[in-house]
């Protein structure tokens, strides 16, 4: 039987990975220091090193040019420097690793942003003989604005520096400073000589001044399990699975947090709620999964869920909206940031269609500070302000890198123009300025009316009955929609063309975009209105059962009808009796914290003073009501 041990494939597979990032000005010897690294701990292959020494040799070097193991691009080898993003893997006995190596010159900040937006940890180097040069703040800003957990800064090349402790605290407290300003909350200082190897994998003898850790022993070490959020739950779906009648699974892969069987989820944009039945991973039932596995979700029932929406747990929602402020970095070479432009945001596994409605400020990535701008260019980094056709369900970058993150996609050339990290919801106050910026006039849009030789009078004729508009408005539970259902069957059976627009109905098609915001509800209402004036056109009776819980709301309405053609019918209900009713369990929602800003309970509802009908539903029967109209 052999001595020598068996590789084990199930524990090299389960070892922990880092990723990480290395960036520094030109010439700091980013790619000697990955060449040397991989060269020290043994993860450079045979061939690879005959290849090495042939390149160097060609080069005329005496000795091995350890950067071009990751230079290499023709481009690269010739210029001596690192243009494009190079990746590289390695591995050692405590962890896996995926390198990205990527330019430190600023006309590459777009390469620089895609390597670093997964890694957990950025290697910033800076040459002793230079010291802090503006592009080392840059690569720290630009750490920080990505969020990168960990930070190791190596002063290299301190041979050429004789060794010296003194110039390696000047930096050393010149970079401290710095960072104080930005949001990096773990830094370490490592003295290195990449090209002679010296604290790169093994201590040094001529550092002997430092006691700290070397560069290896700080990626192998480094804590980084805190690092994933594993609070929050998020399952963005990524395909449908449906092999036969009797099976019909979610699959994904788990941004955050983690699931067991049995806890209680809803889907979103939807809401609809349900419980975990099963995860699969492979062909094997876990009880539990996390952040980073790809698994399929079974719920307990039958659910409309579909591509691009999310599965979370039913207490701890995401933002969903269609507003929200970013920071992005611009990647086009060719086309600059157009506000009046559509383009797509994919975000997850969701794909929208939406504008960049305001450019806040340009951001200068070597001083910080911010400039009016009236557009961004390659490489430039801005904060902006973004509204989408259908709603995204984000946390903010800060508190999830997974879901806070997106890419710009021109729609023209399906390219990638820019990559963004979302900061937060736009204010109510913010978003009444873009509808304000844009609510031109139709003439002014040039568009017209288009009339049509069927008229309403025609069709009315026709239809035997004028046509018209009943607004029904009530807290929830209060009885639009059960008296909305009464009436509807009554005016049908007496031959009357009629139809219902319900507000839950609503809110799964057209309206699915929309939140609960005062903004997204008159938004909800406004749509609704216009459907309501096209249905009266048409010569329908139509019913519109909305809680619509402000009187300017239920006004705006009205306006778009002739007179005499619109009821606004208040369906009165005490709170209390609608608590005690809770057809759809949403006050215990609401008591239990899961339903924010309800109407009646945290959120006011203006009660009609001038609606031309009014019912009581405690004091009189459906049949009774019914009957009045």
């Amino acid at each position: 039987m052999s001595d020598e041990k068996k590789f084990d494939v199930d524990e090299y597979l389960n070892r922990e990975l880092l990723r990480f990032t290395t960036a520094g000005s030109v010439d700091d010897g980013k790619s000697t220091l990955i060449g040397r690294l991989l060269y020290d701990s043994k993860a450079i292959f045979q061939d690879q090193m005959e290849a090495l020494e042939q390149s160097s040799k060609l080069r005329g070097e005496e000795t091995v040019n350890l950067a071009l193991l990751t230079d290499g691009l023709r481009s690269e080898r010739e210029q001596g420097i690192t243009i494009d993003v190079a990746y590289r893997y390695f591995a050692t006995p405590k962890r896996k690793f995926i390198i990205a190596d990527t330019p430190g010159h600023e006309q590459y900040t777009r390469n620089m942003v895609t390597g670093a937006s997964t890694a957990q940890l950025a290697i910033i180097l800076i040459d002793a003989r230079n010291g802090v040069l503006t592009q080392s703040r840059r690569h720290g800003i630009i750490a920080s604005l990505l969020g990168i957990p960990h930070v190791v800064v190596a002063v290299n090349k301190m041979d050429a520096v004789d060794w010296s402790e003194d110039v390696y605290n000047k930096i050393v407290e010149e970079y401290t400073e710095f960072s104080g300003k930005l949001n990096i909350h773990d830094i370490t200082f490592i003295p290195i000589s990449a090209l002679l190897g010296d604290n790169v994998v093994d201590k040094s003898a001529n550092l002997d001044w430092y006691d700290g850790p070397t560069i290896l022993h700080q990626l192998e070490n480094v804590t980084i399990s805190a690092d994933k959020n594993m609070i929050d739950f998020r399952f963005p779906i990524q395909y449908v699975v449906r092999p036969d009648q009797n099976f019909r699974g979610f699959a994904g892969r788990i941004s955050s947090g983690s699931i067991k069987v049995g806890e209680s989820v809803i889907a979103l944009p939807s809401g609809q709620e349900s419980r975990i039945k099963e995860i699969v991973k492979y062909e094997e039932s876990l009880t539990e999964a996390a952040a980073g596995e790809s698994v399929i979700l079974t719920i307990e029932d039958e659910r409309d869920i579909s591509r691009g929406e999310m599965i979370v747990r039913k207490n701890n929602v995401p933002v969903t909206s269609r507003h929200f402020e970013a920071t992005i970095c611009w990647m086009d070479d060719k086309k600059t940031l157009d506000i009046n432009k559509p383009y797509k945001f994919q975000h997850t596994t969701r794909l929208v269609n939406g504008y960049v409605r305001k450019l806040r400020y340009q951001l200068d990535v070597n001083t910080l500070h911010r400039s009016e701008a009236e557009t961004l260019k390659l490489n430039e980094i801005g904060r902006i302000e973004v509204e989408v056709g259908q709603p995204l369900f984000y946390d903010p970058y800060t508190q999830n890198r997974e879901t806070g993150g997106f890419v710009v996609i021109d729609p023209a050339t399906n390219l990638t123009v820019a990559a963004g990290m979302i900061r937060g919801a736009i204010s109510q106050e913010e978003r009444s300025e873009h509808k304000q910026r844009l609510g031109k006039s139709p003439e002014e849009r040039n568009i017209t009316w288009e009339a049509f030789p069927v008229t309403r009078k025609m069709r009315e004729e026709k239809n035997g009955h004028k046509g018209h508009c009943y607004w029904f408005t009530g807290l929830s539970g209060s009885g639009k929609s059960t008296i909305a259902k009464a009436l509807s069957t009554k005016l049908h059976a007496e031959g009357k063309q009629v139809y219902v627009l319900d507000g839950d109905n609503i809110r799964h098609g057209i309206n699915a975009d929309l939140g609960f915001t005062e903004d997204d509800r008159q938004e909800n209402i406004r749509r609704i209105g216009h459907i309501a004036r096209i249905l009266y056109d048409a010569g329908f009776i139509v019913i519109c059962t909305f809680i619509s819980p402000k009187q300017y709301m239920r006004d705006d309405v009205r306006k778009l009808f002739p007179d005499g053609a619109f009821s606004e019918v208040y369906i009165k209900c005490s709170l209390e009796e609608c608590r005690k009713r809770d057809p759809k369990g949403l006050y215990k929602a609401v008591d239990e914290g899961m339903i924010p800003n309800f109407t009646g309970i945290d959120d006011a509802f203006d009660e009609p003073l001038n609606a031309e009908i009014v019912v009581d539903t405690v004091s009189k029967s459906v049949e009774e009501i019914v009957e009045g109209f």
